[in-house]
């Protein structure tokens, strides 16, 4: 009976699917009109004067496109001033914290009433939505679901305004009847990083998990050491596991790993892409990675071509003007307060009906020193196979140019974590080389007769080297990221001399 219930409510939330799916240009159009009539009576509404705003067209002629330094002035009256109505015209209680970065300075993202229901809690039930579409036998809601989320702590920075990591946000306002099922909020949001593993662990032994939630680098760390505490499978452990969401990071690098740490072939992972910003799309099916974009959560959608990514003003596109096969940018105008918000992220459809897309990168994570443009769609796909080729296995990377010198052509330097080194170093680097120049010509081109290009450098770093590196940050677990491509060599460099003391 509890099946048939779950189930129907489900199949009550995909209705709402497919009527974003059947009409999505309507959608994204109501949407935007929902998002201009809030924001109308707002200070930024008033200085860009929403009231006149007739139609998309108007909206991208009127309101300037915004990176987070140009809107940090608006964030600083609300957090600084203590104003309310700047951005949004509900009062503003919750700032995300960005993680993702190994920059000192934290990013601040609005949260409000509206993205946490409209937004983030409705696409995850639509998410399990479309998850038990695929699974007809889906009864991970018979157990626990075990969340790896945030080590930030909620801080109260005055007059009721808290801040904090995304994932401790959600977990923190969460329906009650939601947080019955899910790793209890006492453990979810400790502090310590190192603290809340072993939390965990306790917890998660003795409790019926059938599902599991959270960035798979984390989470892979968290089971291999209950499988090491325990000395037992985890299928063992878990009889019942079903599924696991998990996003923040590409999953590819991780996949065989967790195929054979959970030796179950009716093992299900689902891909989500939800962010500080918003929850932008889900896989859509058991057969593809693809995500279905998320049209009707508050979230009014355009695009940048790579094209227009260096320009002052670039030129958007709307969702009913994107192609297939193309690279973009995402522009978001939200119920958060975000306003035509570059965010970063880019991204490739490979349908418009419905609207499917796969992440590519950022906009400020790719390498293109030297007219390769390389972006981490093509790194992820090169490793992967090179790790197949290889039989090795990759926990961590990153990759930086190395610039042309007197005596040298450039090149591409990569750092490399391994949990299983490849059987030949050298056979790696040279299959990594031949893998980039199947994916991307600009690559091969350059690469031509070492014309701008060397071969790659890779080096293996010892284990432990980028969880260190983030704990000597304090930026260790929950969400945090290591930076996979760079166009400078800041970061590599810093690695590269921390590795050095640590061995020193």
């Amino acid at each position: 009976m509890i099946t048939r219930i779950a189930h129907k409510y489900l199949d009550y939330r995909y209705k709402e699917i497919d009527s974003f799916i059947n009409k999505p240009i309507e959608t994204q159009e109501k949407i935007l009109e929902y998002l201009l009539r809030n924001g109308e009576q707002t200070l930024f509404g008033q200085q860009f004067n929403f009231s006149a705003i007739k139609n998309k067209d108007d909206f991208r002629k009127q309101v300037p496109i915004f990176h987070y330094e140009d809107l940090r002035p608006y964030l600083d009256r609300i957090i600084v001033n203590k104003e309310q109505n700047v951005l949004w015209n509900k009062p503003v209680r919750w700032f995300a914290m960005s993680s993702g970065t190994t920059e000192d300075k934290s990013k601040y993202i609005p949260v409000t009433h509206e993205s946490l229901t409209k937004g983030h809690y409705k696409c995850g039930e639509q998410m399990l939505a479309i998850y038990a579409q695929a699974n007809k036998d889906a009864k991970f809601f018979f157990g626990k679901t075990l969340v790896l989320g945030g080590s930030k702590q909620i801080n109260n920075i005055g007059d009721g305004i808290f801040t904090g990591d995304i994932s401790a946000i959600l977990i923190k306002n969460l329906y009650f009847w939601a947080k019955l099922s899910r790793t209890p909020e006492s453990i979810s949001l400790l502090p310590d990083w190192e603290t809340k593993l072993q939390a965990l662990t306790d917890y998660a032994i003795k409790n019926d998990v059938r599902a599991f939630m959270g960035v798979p680098s984390w989470l892979l760390v968290l089971l291999k050491k209950i499988k090491t505490d325990t000395g037992r499978s985890l299928t063992d452990i878990w009889p019942n596991l079903e599924v696991f969401f998990h996003g923040g990071v590409s999953f590819t690098p991780f996949e065989e790993q967790y195929k054979k740490l959970i030796q179950k072939p009716d093992m299900y992972y689902w891909e989500t892409y939800n962010a500080s910003e918003g929850f932008f799309g889900v896989q859509f099916s058991d057969s593809s990675k693809e995500m279905l974009l998320m049209l009707d959560s508050g979230i009014y959608y355009e695009f940048v071509p790579m094209s227009e990514w260096d320009k002052k003003n670039p030129k958007t596109l709307t969702l009913d003007e994107v192609e297939t096969g193309q690279n973009y940018a995402i522009i978001i105008s939200t119920n958060g307060g975000l306003w035509r918000y570059m965010i970063g992220d880019t991204i490739e459809f490979s349908s418009t009906a419905p609207y499917l897309f796969h992440i590519t990168g950022r906009t400020k994570n790719f390498i293109n020193a030297f007219g390769e443009e390389l972006i981490i769609d093509n790194a992820e796909k090169a490793l992967a196979e090179a790790c197949k080729i290889t039989g090795a296995q990759i926990s961590e990377y990153t990759a930086a140019p190395v610039y042309f010198g007197d005596n040298n052509n450039g090149a591409h330097e990569w750092l490399i974590e391994f949990t299983v080194e490849p059987n030949s170093l050298e056979n790696f680097t040279h299959l990594l080389d031949s893998e980039l120049k199947k994916v991307n010509s600009d690559y091969e081109a350059k690469r031509s007769y070492n014309l701008s290009l060397n071969m790659p450098i890779v080096r293996s770093m010892p284990k432990g080297t980028f969880n260190e590196w983030l704990k000597h940050l304090g930026k260790l677990g929950g969400q945090n990221k290591v930076p996979r491509l760079s166009n400078n060599r800041d970061y590599l460099e810093k690695v590269i001399a921390f590795c050095d003391t640590m061995n020193s």
